[in-house]
């Protein structure tokens, strides 16, 4: 299994191939849309991408912990993590 990442500049000339816009114009398109996305989500709504799936926030509850390396017990304050939900139509291709 390839575990490789997709970065930005990748996306971009994919977008750029498949489309008239430039390779910069496709990175311009690919920052603006996930600098949406993060606005969305600190503002607490969801985002729903069609066909991949739909990214939330959720919030985590405090918690008792291990300090790694010792076994100092430590509390893990509250907080927020994004959570995703894979689309069933991706899930049933991969």
């Amino acid at each position: 299994m390839n575990k490789e990442k997709v970065a930005k500049a990748e996306l971009a000339a994919h977008i750029s191939e498949q489309t008239d816009l430039s390779r910069k114009q496709a990175g311009d398109v690919v920052s603006v849309a996930v600098s949406l996305m993060v606005d969305a989500l600190k503002q607490g709504r969801t985002v729903g991408l069609p066909g991949l799936g739909t990214f939330s926030i959720s919030h985590t509850a405090q918690r008792q912990g291990v300090r790694p390396g010792t076994t100092e017990r430590i509390t893990i304050p509250a907080g927020k993590k994004v959570r995703f939900k894979i689309s069933t139509g991706l899930k049933e291709r991969l």
